[in-house]
């Protein structure tokens, strides 16, 4: 895996390296010169005596040992010169620029296995194939531009794909954002997005290695080892931003709960990063502009103040921080009607502080200085100022990086006039600053970056249940779903309380159960998947001749095999779940239940294991949350309950792994505590 002949190699070759800089070959090479390389570099290339000015070896057994090789010729070849290399020449890593692997045809990827195999038993590290290579402080090991100057404070960026990691460096370097290292991994043969991570959690140094890291993923092929590092370096201080690209619900396979319905693969990463402690974004402009965040001081509280001289982006800024949960408060008093006495006539002081488009440098200094010493509910700081170019303004954004340096409250500064002040523009990021051109893009991240949660926990609860007992229903019971009377056992194994329920086969038994336990009762069919959608439930059945009716007509369904009666409950339906979802494991649904499920959609989801804190916290951020609280009069629900089911079925998959899908819908919710009234267990082995 990655290793330091990666990282730092004190000598490379270039394999396929060419004059002309318009070629993989060729341009690797030119930026590894222009990068200034300090170890000894060699080249290759069957048909030169020289390229760029290095002597070229035709035939690459006649090289020296050499540590790292970047490798651009075609596919078919490579193989040949990767065994070379790690047999001969002591090679421990290796870039493959070329393309024509896993990614073109069934052939090429047997041939990247075979490179993958050679690699691996000589311990050597890979990156790619199909990738456009790597960037250190140490050397500048890609085909590609722009090659941005690297810096220790700047960002570790991971991308899966080359060209959009391009695309983003692009996007990123003209407002400032600074990079540290970059990493393409093509076609993570054998180093992925998760393996680049790895690496830098088991070999962060609090005093250098950088806090920010950026990542574009197509593929979680590993999301235990991604959650494991990402919430690891989170707890070491750093932050992360991730795109997740691909996961559609087009992508979704077809489901046969509610539970199977709801938790989509999307849904999974989002599960994942939210445990990892990951800011999530879905584009690149997101991406840049929540890395950008990270690189100024953490907003510490919601409370922003926006200093403008134009009130257009002034108003559109307001009502993306507000719509996004951030506040603008209003900021007055005798310390405003002081700070206002400073400006020019006009200005307001309000929140947004408006110092108008003849506002001076000076004035912004004293608006600064105000806001962080008279204003003491103000938490943070959004500067709009741009030009319309009558005059230079060097001396505002000067002022700005001063005041940014020593202000004790993060000040963001938002300047549109990226080409009418485009010096002014490239002063202030050459000391330094960071630029949101885009007023509205700043402020969701801005939101996007204060709301996300630290970590959650991993380890969950470890509950009392009979083990035993379950194991024995798994293993005894065939692939699909449990029948109803081996899901009331497993869940009474599991302490999650369920309405008691019988599964009838004539109305005789049907009349003398509904005696037993008390009428109304509910009838369901067995047999068909969705009882709702087939007539196949009755409520509030009070006595013995209903009962025969219900039972008659119920068994005339198609697909009917039997009658499941239970005691008719109240209380406020909720709804709990889980769904494995391939290697990323179990999810843990929960949320309003009933026919509400599918019409709200209102719920949320962990991924396991699911601790109480975990737990309570999906429940209050439920958009019904105030329901279950009790309101116009009604009784509230026992949250503790709810939760306390929600962490057993967390635990419960991890005694039953088999479970693929699993329904706990309605559960009734009242005051008291909580039961499931209908229950559904789908198991594969």
């Amino acid at each position: 895996m990655i290793n330091r002949q990666l990282i730092n190699p004190e000598s490379i070759v270039v394999i396929g390296a060419s004059n002309n800089i318009q070629k993989p070959g060729g341009k690797v090479l030119k930026n590894l010169l222009d990068g200034g390389y300090a170890g000894k570099l060699y080249v290759s290339h069957p048909k030169e005596d020289e390229i760029q000015g290095i002597k070229s070896y035709k035939n690459p057994a006649d090289l020296p040992e050499v540590e790292l090789a970047i490798i651009a010729i075609a596919a078919k070849y490579t193989y040949d010169v990767v065994k070379l290399l790690t047999e001969t020449k002591s090679t421990k890593a290796f870039i493959i620029l070329s393309a024509g692997y896993s990614e073109e045809s069934e052939e090429g990827k047997r041939l990247e296995q075979k490179i993958v195999e050679q690699v691996n038993a000589y311990d050597a590290a890979l990156i790619g194939p199909n990738c456009i290579g790597v960037l250190t402080p140490h050397y500048h090991g890609v085909f590609t531009l722009p090659v941005p100057p690297l810096k220790a404070d700047g960002v570790d960026f991971i991308s899966g794909s080359g060209a959009t990691a391009c695309f983003i460096m692009e996007a990123g370097i003209p407002l400032g954002l600074r990079f540290a290292n970059v990493f393409s991994v093509g076609n993570s043969a054998q180093i992925g997005v998760e393996e680049v991570l790895e690496y830098m959690d088991e070999n962060f140094d609090a005093g250098s290695s950088s806090r920010v890291k950026m990542l574009y993923i197509e593929n979680i092929d590993k999301p235990q080892k991604l959650l494991k590092h990402a919430r690891s370096l989170v707890r070491k201080g750093c932050k992360i931003v991730a795109v997740k690209a691909g996961t559609s619900e087009a992508g979704s396979r077809a489901a046969s709960s509610h539970t199977g319905a709801l938790a989509s693969p999307d849904i999974a990463v989002d599960a994942l990063f939210r445990k990892a402690g990951i800011v999530r974004a879905y584009g690149r402009e997101d991406l840049i502009y929540i890395a950008a965040v990270f690189m100024y001081p953490e907003l510490k509280g919601k409370n922003i103040a926006i200093i403008t001289h134009a009130g257009g982006p002034a108003v559109m800024l307001t009502d993306a921080l507000e719509s996004h949960g951030l506040k603008v408060p209003p900021i007055e008093g005798e310390k405003a009607l002081a700070l206002k006495e400073k400006l020019f006539p006009g200005s307001s002081t309000a929140n947004p502080i408006d110092f108008l488009a003849t506002g001076t440098a000076e004035q912004l200094g004293e608006i600064i200085d105000a806001v962080n010493r008279d204003f003491e509910h103000i938490d943070a700081m959004a500067v709009i100022f741009g030009t319309p170019g009558l005059f230079p303004i060097f001396d505002v954004y000067q002022l700005l990086i001063e005041k940014m340096k020593h202000s004790p409250k993060p000040i963001y500064p938002v300047l549109p006039s990226i080409l009418t002040a485009k010096e002014e523009v490239e002063m202030f990021i050459s000391r330094g600053g960071i630029n949101f051109p885009d007023e509205v893009q700043f402020g969701r991240a801005l939101s996007t970056v204060f709301f996300t949660p630290a970590p959650e926990d991993i380890q969950g609860e470890q509950k009392e249940m009979n083990e035993a007992l379950i194991r024995r229903i798994v293993e005894e019971a065939e692939d699909g779903f449990l029948l109803p009377d081996k899901v009331h056992s497993l869940l009474d194994a599991a302490g999650i309380s369920l309405s008691p329920e019988r599964m009838l086969n004539t109305p005789e038994e049907a009349v003398e159960f509904a005696g037993q336990i008390g009428y109304p009762v509910v009838m369901k069919v067995v047999g068909p998947v969705h009882k709702s959608d087939v007539g196949g439930i009755s409520l509030h059945v009070k006595n013995a001749e209903q009962v025969g009716k219900e039972f008659a007509r119920i068994m005339q369904i198609p697909g009917a095999k039997a009658v499941l009666m239970q005691p008719m409950l109240s209380g406020v339906e909720l709804f709990a779940g889980l769904k494995k979802e391939g290697a990323f494991g179990h999810l843990v649904l929960a949320g309003l239940g009933g026919i509400y499920i599918e019409v709200l959609k209102d719920f949320n989801t962990a991924l396991a294991p699911v601790g109480y804190a975990e737990a309570e916290r999906m429940i209050k951020k439920l958009k019904a949350h105030k329901i279950l609280e009790g309101v116009r009069g009604q009784k509230p629900v026992n949250i503790s309950a709810f939760a306390e089911n929600i962490v057993r079925l967390s635990r419960l998959c991890t005694v039953a792994p088999e479970i693929a899908e699993l329904d706990l819908n309605p559960l009734l919710g009242n005051e008291k505590g909580v039961i499931a009234v209908d229950a559904r267990i789908k198991l594969i082995h």
